[in-house]
């Protein structure tokens, strides 16, 4: 397979961050930095004492300590995933049922890890769990609606904080979370795991070289089948993801496929989302799966579901390109996060149900014709993220997910141990997020379009490094 020969976004950069550098030939394009635009009427000012958080390294942390609130499947799960990282270690776990804060301390003890201090019992023990010294990081799994809330806690308690998807649901949240951010010097980011995934950083890599010519447009989006999982009367603790369908119509959860392709397009490095049309399918899935195998005696029977089933959201950046984001967990259908990324010179498909064993399939001029999709294996090879060349085999061990789970948690850890510029910061967070808020605005007004603030306050026009970062390595642990 020929290489691709234009001059890629990582040579524009010399591997650092560009100054209002103006990306030429087939890759992104950025305008230059004096030529920022004015904030829109959504964005507002930046407060006096507030200062931006692009660009600014961690702290130097010899050891990461981390505190978790919320041990449920995920949070249990990832508290062990932080355990054994390098350099890195549990010192706190914190759950509103007590004995799971126990559970979870137990199953560390048992591996051989230091036992974490226990809290729980209340809804605010995990106010006293953030008053210790001993945290360095706070990693959130509680339910959606208490995010913003411990969030903003943890970063007033002077600790770094990594969320669940999303960090917030509001948008006066989305932006008091940048703001607190900002005035703490603390960084807050969402755990979007999907962004440290395989081909997704590939993909990544094949759009910043320039592989697709000029990137036009992507697609992405959570498209999973819950219906189960969500009448189960388990595994959701007191149905708290369920009843969310009974009370919004928002787009829940599209940032899983939003967010690999926005970090192509170099959303909040050169390119940022300006508006949000959304349009929403009649909500038919939960209550048919319910009348179908729901027993008459179970407490969802009460409920009414508002929330569509296909909640689709499109999205017009700066650069003239187009991001459709999807959301539906209540139909029939197997697993996608779609994952396409095209342009004027090719195209890119992830689980599209194709037979290669890499689960992509790709179309690039001048390689390919004959309007045949070729598999993805040999491009995957090729791009193939540094990560993953690094820890791939200790991800697939340690980590769910494909391994994804724990490429997020390590590189978190390297960058924190290494004091290096976090790879998804409070603005790609805040940006991620907002088709929550904005889905419903955009559907209670008929699927007109509305704007999307910029969180960045216009620094987006210059470009800087990302999820496209150069190699580095883990500081040895002492």
């Amino acid at each position: 397979m020929p290489k691709f020969s234009s001059l890629s976004r990582r040579s524009l950069m010399g591997g650092a961050v560009a100054t209002g550098a103006v990306l030429a030939g087939l890759g992104s394009t950025a305008p230059a930095a004096s030529a920022a635009p004015a904030l829109s009427a959504v964005t507002p000012r930046r407060r006096s004492g507030q200062k931006t958080m692009i660009n600014i390294a961690y702290d130097v942390h010899q050891t990461v300590r981390v505190g978790v609130i919320g041990l449920g499947n995920r949070g249990s799960g990832m508290t062990t995933g932080w355990s054994v990282v390098p350099g890195c270690t549990v010192t706190a776990v914190c759950d509103i049922r007590a004995d799971r804060a126990k559970r979870t301390a137990d199953q560390l003890v048992a591996t051989g890890k230091p036992r974490p201090a226990e809290y729980g019992g209340s809804g605010d023990s995990y106010a006293e769990m953030l008053r210790r010294d001993d945290i360095d990081l706070v990693y959130i799994a509680t339910p959606w609606e208490f995010h913003y809330e411990q969030g903003k806690a943890a970063l007033t308690a002077g600790k770094h904080v990594i969320v669940e998807l999303p960090i917030a649901t509001e948008l006066d949240e989305l932006w008091d979370l940048v703001d607190t951010s900002e005035r703490t010097r603390r960084h807050l980011m969402l755990a979007e795991n999907c962004s440290y995934g395989r081909n997704e950083l590939a993909m990544l890599k094949m759009g910043h070289e320039g592989l697709f010519g000029d990137i036009t447009n992507g697609h992405g989006g959570y498209l999973h089948d819950l219906r189960a999982l969500l009448f189960s009367d388990t595994y959701y603790t007191d149905s708290w993801r369920r009843l969310w369908h009974t009370r919004s119509t928002a787009s829940f959860y599209p940032m899983h496929g939003l967010a690999p392709i926005a970090a192509a397009m170099d959303i909040n490095r050169g390119d940022r989302m300006t508006t949000l049309r959304a349009t929403a399918t009649e909500p038919k899935g939960l209550a048919d799966y319910r009348a179908r195998f729901v027993d008459r005696s179970h407490p969802s029977w009460n409920e009414t579901y508002i929330n569509g089933d296909l909640v689709t959201c499109l999205i017009d950046t700066a650069q003239g390109r187009v991001m459709r984001a999807e959301h539906d967990v209540s139909s029939p259908r197997p697993y996608s996060r779609i994952n396409s990324l095209a342009g004027s010179r090719g195209i890119f498909e992830d689980y599209a149900g194709v037979s290669s064993a890499d689960g992509g399939r790709i179309y690039v001029e001048p390689d390919h014709g004959g309007h045949s999709w070729r598999d993805f294996g040999s491009y995957r090879k090729e791009f193939d993220h540094w990560l993953w060349k690094k820890i791939g085999d200790d991800a697939v061990n340690n980590g769910g997910h494909g391994g994804m789970d724990y490429v997020l948690q390590w590189r978190t850890v390297q960058l924190m141990r290494a004091g290096l510029v976090p790879d998804i910061d409070v603005y790609d967070s805040a940006a991620w997020c907002a088709p929550v808020p904005l889905s419903v605005t955009s559907l209670a007004a008929g699927g007109k379009p509305v704007d999307i603030p910029d969180f960045t306050r216009g620094d987006w026009v210059n470009l800087r490094t990302g999820l496209d970062s150069r190699a580095s390595d883990m500081p040895p642990v002492a």
